[in-house]
């Protein structure tokens, strides 16, 4: 019998002031005991709200409006709190998104630990603090932090710790909503082997939410793909990567490569996901879809057996399955493909390594920053960067790369003017001559920061919701260019064109709040090239962001440096954004440069450790699946240029 069974379940959000929408509807899935299923989409998909439902936590104006949840053979679709209160913890846990927000900011560790396993079991006294060093174990965190306040714990370790508060009274099934988002890939990686470890030593059952294909795959034993609300691809993990068949879960394959490739490919999908309070007839990926029949656009596929796994696709069912098909194949069918056949971001050696030859914009040598804290009569001091040294160029990218706490952000404040550095010093080789960053107050430091911006990591919190984009973009054009009346409007018109915010007069009176994620970090960007900057610094800019935006994003960016006078720190700790991006890469670690050079050279053949880490953590299923059975499945490169009709 399964542990979880999902059948028909329909969510509906029913708010007072706007249209109702069906966020989730007719999804019918089964967890076996002991199985680890992966849950991807884009955001608004309706993962989160499924995993909510499923937890019973689903809040107001949403409500469950049919279908049926049944753990363990109890329908719990429609318990009481009191009935449910049992089942949490002891049956059922999560791990939820935000590690600050899932832990009490003012109760000690333990405390926290406590109130779980005293509720939950017998446990009292010495015998609880020897299940939390048990618990600490299992996650690899050290014993001295269980007398911690969780601010005092690292990102990736507040998640370890919730993590064992989920297996504090080791429950069936765990559920993880996007558990490492933000964190970066070491910690990621760290976190998730320690997932998989103790689902196979202790036998719980898992339902990991992500909208990263690549780590789910790595993972998970089967994966569910939703797309506007409904499951479209039910598939095993290894036969998903081998043969998917949607052309939507194609389209999420795409977007990962190899970054050590001389030539890297990554496809993505256009468009958005559809507005679920008008769902538009047929199938709602047909507007997005290059495979799409003239059926996909007036009937909704049905979600059906094929091929070892459920897939809701007309076109799927006609290729692989033409007498099932009612009316027979449509004319217009195309071949079978593995990949999605969409628009490219392809990233070549040889523009990377011309870049080497460019002058120098920002000149890095021998850089610390010390801070220093007093605790009553002791002053600790703590080197966050130590003789760091670089060269920006003009017309050409550098991707500053290395964990949380490296340093990145650091050496960023330090090149705005935001920080002076302790020791050695900037150089910024501008338009107007060389100018020494660092100690700049007032109006000389107003002046330098018209030849450098900022793209902050958050685009949603960059903005403000309650200033049009006409307003937010006009302000630097009127405080530094000196633009007043109907040119800061036509200059406005220009950034949004430039950043592909098309046509531009639909967007200059709407609000932050109205745009997609990938579209608020556009106007981000869109406010850092109004002032004409030589150089952007982009810290983190896709972290937050769904895998089929994060192509867009980078290729805008691209553009943006080939075709503009515009150089880009770009921060991060994914080495494969940094390789389609970057021309030259410098990795950061404890505060020191360790290792620097064109972006193919270092990714390719790294010579520190610590790079190397970082490329082992990058999700690469492709590589996973070559190294398991030994090539059976192409390289994303071979899978692109494959003949469209190998079958």
């Amino acid at each position: 019998m399964a542990l979880l069974e999902v059948t028909d379940l329909h969510i509906r959000y029913e708010p007072k002031r706007s249209a109702a929408v069906d966020a989730v509807t007719d999804v019918t899935f089964a967890i076996q005991p002991g199985e680890f299923v992966g849950l991807i989409g884009e955001s608004g998909s309706g993962k989160t709200t499924l995993g909510t439902a499923l937890l019973r936590l689903l809040e107001r104006p949403g409500r469950i409006a049919g279908g049926s949840v049944v753990f363990d053979g109890t329908d719990i679709t429609h318990l009481s709190q009191d009935e449910l209160r049992p089942l949490r913890w002891t049956e059922i846990a999560t791990v939820f998104q935000s590690s600050m927000n899932a832990l009490n900011p003012v109760v000690r560790v333990e405390g926290q630990f406590r109130d779980v396993i005293e509720h939950h079991t017998a446990l009292r006294g010495d015998a609880v603090r020897d299940r939390i060093r048990t618990l600490f174990d299992m996650v690899l965190i050290d014993h001295r932090f269980i007398d911690a306040f969780p601010h005092e714990l690292s990102g990736g370790m507040r998640q370890r710790v919730n993590l064992a508060l989920a297996l504090a009274v080791e429950p069936r099934l765990v559920l993880l909503d996007e558990p490492t988002t933000g964190l970066d890939v070491v910690v990621q990686r760290e976190i998730l082997d320690n997932v998989r470890r103790l689902q196979a030593q202790l036998g719980f059952a898992v339902l990991f939410i992500s909208h990263d294909i690549g780590t789910v795959l790595d993972l998970s034993d089967r994966i569910l793909v939703m797309y506007a609300g409904r499951v479209v691809e039910d598939q095993p993990a290894d036969r998903l990567l081998r043969e998917p068949l949607h052309p939507y879960t194609k389209g999420l394959l795409g977007s990962y490569a190899d970054p050590r490739d001389e030539t890297v490919r990554i496809t993505y999908v256009p468009g958005r996901p559809p507005d679920l309070s008008a769902r538009p007839p047929g199938c709602a990926f047909a507007p997005r879809c290059p495979e799409r029949i003239a059926r996909c656009t007036g009937e909704d596929p049905a979600l059906v057996v094929l091929d070892g796994g459920r897939v809701a696709c007309h076109v799927a069912l006609q290729q692989r399955a033409p007498e099932r098909a009612v009316g027979g194949p449509d004319p217009d069918l195309g071949p079978r493909t593995r990949v999605f056949v969409g628009p490219q971001f392809v990233k070549a050696a040889d523009p990377a390594a011309a870049a080497q030859e460019r002058p120098a914009l920002l000149t890095v040598s021998d850089v610390s920053k010390t801070y220093a804290q007093r605790r009553g009569t002791t002053v600790i001091r703590t080197e966050a960067v130590r003789d760091a040294g670089f060269v920006l160029r003009r017309g050409s990218v550098t991707a500053l790369v290395g964990q949380s706490g490296s340093g990145k952000s650091t050496l960023a404040r330090m090149i705005t003017g935001v920080e002076a550095p302790t020791s050695g010093t900037l150089t910024f080789h501008g338009r107007d001559g060389d100018l020494a960053v660092g100690g700049m107050k007032g109006r000389r430091l107003r002046d330098y920061r018209r030849h450098v911006q900022m793209v902050f990591q958050d685009p949603y919190s960059s903005l403000n919701p309650a200033k049009t984009l006409g307003y937010t973009l006009g302000r630097p054009l009127v405080n530094y260019g000196g633009l007043r009346g109907e040119a800061v409007r036509e200059r406005v018109l220009e950034l949004l064109e430039t950043v592909a915010l098309t046509p531009a007069s639909r967007f200059v009176n709407r609000f932050a709040y109205e745009l997609s994620g990938g579209q608020r970090q556009r106007v981000v960007i869109a406010r850092a090239l109004a002032v004409q900057p030589e150089l952007i610094i982009a810290d983190e800019p896709l972290s937050s962001l769904d895998v089929s935006i994060r192509a867009e994003v980078l290729e805008l960016l691209d553009r943006l440096v080939q075709h503009g006078d515009v150089s880009i720190l770009y921060i991060t700790h994914d080495l494969l954004s940094a390789r389609m991006l970057a021309d030259e890469v410098v990795v950061l670690n404890e505060g020191r440069v360790v290792e620097q050079g064109p972006a193919l050279q270092v990714i390719r053949r790294p010579r520190d450790a610590y790079t190397r880490l970082l490329l082992e953590a990058v999700p690469n299923p492709f590589e996973t699946a070559r190294a398991v059975d030994g090539r059976t499945h192409p390289s994303r490169l071979e899978l692109a240029e494959a003949p469209a009709e190998p079958w």
